[in-house]
């Protein structure tokens, strides 16, 4: 069973931080960038550990792997980042076992991102996991699970209404804008960043905002122009950045540096601007609020905002939680079957072993012994015992000790 998981005398582990204890000034010491997940990596491996996936989004930042103690692996976070040990006590979670893998399913299907079925994050539960399996960090077990749980979100978005309505951080930074820019649609708009979180803010934007006076900035222009192309949107090269907030009225800010990019240096304007920072670490530094025309908000603000959507959203969470426990089911019988696996191959070795053993036997007795008749009578037979062993170790409760009885009066010890 998942509660008892144990693999080579470790468990399975998921400790984390995330917005529902941790604010963002708490979380971007926790934030992991792809160089960092590469040192951690290398320090696990050292430590004996073959898997690690490692999320780290503008809301949370966990680690999910097999480890002799939930302590190794906040240890790596800790030593890794800028959070401390005794900060992670105060805001962090530890699960463990079926624990953990429940709390991977509910990240993986949106229930428990800061907005109720906001998807997004199944794309990045799938990047990390690319990126353990890059650098050999993705064993067998965990490669099924993550591919498990992108199952379970494909199930929850099609079967249930839980992502009905367009609402995520980028829509939330869309809604406000809508509800406090007047004549939003003349205003000048100005996209700094052009990943997910911007590219989904950039859809939005065109959607309901109905503005055609978009421009995009972003480090590498080729990506800016890759966006832009969809929509016919005006790019700008990142060295016109100050020019372009000067014209701005808008400045939604989505880039993935690890330090602000965006300082009251940049801004020379002395009308109102309206600053939006959905990235995580923050990208705008706090000193632009001592400019007087400028407005900060930052995503914990924005996912605040709720409306009827959400509330329709909250009715469907006990239709995703039966989807989740049916999946996490499936999986538990694939593991249980996994288990005795080794057995069933040991006691199928051992019985074509007696097989051969006899139809050698036979053959120095009979000229005329018929082996490849034999042979295909006595496989089907063999595989209809193995199937039948099979089938008693999945149903049987104690399946530790029906193995441990196969292996003793088959003597499979030995093969």
């Amino acid at each position: 069973m998942l509660k008892d998981l144990e693999i080579n005398g470790t468990y399975l582990f998921y400790i984390g931080v995330s917005y529902k204890k941790a604010n963002v000034a708490l979380r971007e010491k926790f934030s992991i960038d792809d160089q960092t997940k590469r040192v951690i990596f290398s320090k696990a491996r050292q430590a004996g550990m073959d898997t690690l996936l490692i999320i780290s989004t503008c809301n949370r930042t966990e680690i999910l792997g097999f480890a002799k103690s939930a302590e190794q692996l906040i240890n790596l976070l800790c030593e890794h980042t800028q959070g401390s040990y005794k900060e992670f006590e105060k805001v962090g979670y530890v699960h463990k076992n079926r624990s953990a893998i429940q709390h991977i399913f509910k990240v993986g299907t949106g229930l428990d991102s800061q907005i109720l079925g906001d998807f997004e994050i199944i794309s990045q539960v799938k990047n990390s996991a690319i990126f353990s399996k890059k650098h050999q960090m993705l064993n067998p077990f965990m490669e099924r699970l993550v591919n498990t749980v992108i199952r379970a979100s494909k199930r929850v978005k099609n079967e249930t209404d839980i992502s009905t309505g367009a609402t995520s951080v980028s829509f939330a930074s869309v809604q406000y804008i809508l509800k406090e820019v007047p004549q939003v649609s003349e205003k000048n708009i100005l996209l700094f960043g052009t990943g997910k979180i911007g590219r989904n803010t950039c859809e939005n934007l065109i959607k309901h905002t109905k503005n055609r006076h978009i421009t995009l900035v972003n480090r590498t222009k080729c990506k800016a122009d890759e966006v832009a192309g969809k929509f016919n949107l005006l790019v700008k090269e990142y060295a016109d950045i100050q020019a372009e907030i000067a014209k701005t009225d808008v400045l939604i800010v989505a880039t993935g540096a690890q330090n602000p990019t965006i300082s009251k240096h940049l801004v020379h304007t002395t009308k109102p601007l309206l600053i939006l920072d959905l990235s995580m670490p923050r990208n705008v530094s706090k000193d632009v609020l001592e400019l007087p025309n400028v407005t900060l908000l930052h995503l914990d603000e924005l996912s605040q905002i709720t409306d009827t959507t959400l509330v329709k959203r909250e009715l469907q969470i006990p239709l995703a939680d039966q989807i989740i426990t049916d999946v996490i089911s499936e999986f538990e019988a694939w593991f249980d079957t996994r288990k005795f696996a080794p057995t069933i191959k040991a006691l199928k070795t051992k019985l074509v072993k007696l097989r051969d053993s006899e139809i050698h036997d036979h053959k120095k007795k009979d000229a005329d012994f018929n082996e490849d008749k034999v042979n295909q009578i006595s496989d089907k037979i063999i595989n209809k015992i193995t199937a039948q062993v099979a089938s008693h170790l999945r149903e049987n409760n104690d399946s530790k000790a029906s193995i441990e009885l196969i292996q003793k009066v088959f003597q499979l010890q030995n093969i």
